[in-house]
């Protein structure tokens, strides 16, 4: 279980940073600019977004991922709304978030009206981006399949500190619920019909939007890999302009998962998501995160595990040592 606990922080470490220098950018400006992405490279100067990140670092994907861990830390796995909000907006103030536009909008405008001890549910009932699934990755690994009721619930105790609509719970219940049977080694369809249920339970926790469907959307993307499996330029192509890879969940989300079903191991799952265009490192992370957690750690090139941990401040094995006392513990 260690293994797999591993696997999901890392990969999600490795899509999200490997997708941080191309992110925001439309995806026939990537392939102008870089060429292919295959390795860690510099923010360029020009993405106001991913300038001020070196080679091989995550972004606020991952440290929102770490920082929820944290919030879950300090009540012993017991999730606390006013915690978690007191977390991320700590983590906020210290990295600048709320002035340099690091946090995402909905997670932006409900952590300054919870700071600012405002009513929130107006701004987390509309929400439509993918800030809350793209930190939950991890969540997943802390229940067995068998208990997918009790996992859903605790992803919706998460996500609607900043995210209550239908769209945001489906969307983060969708890539938890994947994680969920990844780490239990389904295969590739029954991992994507176990996070279909996921998906299901999630929508009907929230604020009914007029969103495009994640379940619909994602259902097209598996078709299109089983369409393009033999090649990848199309079916890059295929899921930018067909699923989208935009900060919408209904984009996002659908998009990150085709693509891990697609590659099914971490290094050219993060390089498919780099490539793609629009939000690579939020998608590289959701997809990458499941990859990892279906392939385990030792799968992983040593040398992407290597750069991971020399460029960045958290130490991912002490987080997967806690979650796994805790699953012992269990």
């Amino acid at each position: 279980m260690k293994d797999k606990i591993l696997g999901t922080l890392y990969g999600q470490a490795i899509g999200d940073a490997m997708g941080m220098p191309s992110e925001l950018w439309p995806r026939q400006k990537v392939q102008q600019f870089f060429g292919y992405i295959t390795k860690f490279l510099d923010g360029p100067e020009s993405n106001i977004v991913a300038k001020n990140f070196q080679k091989g670092q995550f972004t606020d994907d991952t440290s929102q991922a770490l920082v929820i861990l944290d919030a879950l830390f300090e009540t012993d796995f017991s999730p606390n709304r006013t915690v978690i909000a007191r977390r991320l907006i700590e983590w906020g103030e210290q990295h600048h978030a709320f002035e340099e536009e690091i946090f995402g909008p909905t997670s932006k405008a409900a952590l300054y009206g919870i700071k600012n001890q405002q009513d929130v549910q107006q701004i987390t009932d509309k929400a439509e981006t993918n800030g809350a699934a793209m930190r939950i990755s991890p969540i997943g690994l802390l229940f067995p399949t068998s208990k997918l009721a009790e996992l859903v619930d605790y992803v919706r105790e998460i996500t609607i500190v900043t995210h209550s609509s239908d769209i945001a719970l489906a969307g983060a219940a969708t890539v938890a619920g994947a994680v969920c049977a990844a780490k239990e080694d389904f295969s590739w369809d029954e991992m994507m019909q176990y996070a279909f249920q996921a998906h299901d339970m999630g929508l009907a926790l929230g604020a009914p939007t007029y969103s495009a469907s994640i379940k619909a959307r994602l259902k097209a993307g598996l078709q299109l890999a089983k369409k393009y499996e033999d090649d990848e330029e199309a079916f890059l192509q295929a899921v930018y302009d067909v699923i989208g890879s935009g900060v919408l969940l209904s984009e996002s989300v659908p998009a990150a998962l085709t693509i891990a079903y697609y590659s099914r191991e971490v290094k050219q799952c993060a390089v498919l998501c780099a490539n793609l265009g629009g939000d690579t490192d939020t998608i590289g992370a959701m997809a990458t995160a499941v990859c990892g957690a279906r392939t385990g750690c030792n799968a992983i090139p040593a040398e992407l595990i290597e750069q991971i941990d020399a460029c960045n401040a958290h130490d991912l094995q002490m987080y997967g040592a806690k979650i796994n006392h805790y699953l012992e513990r269990k």
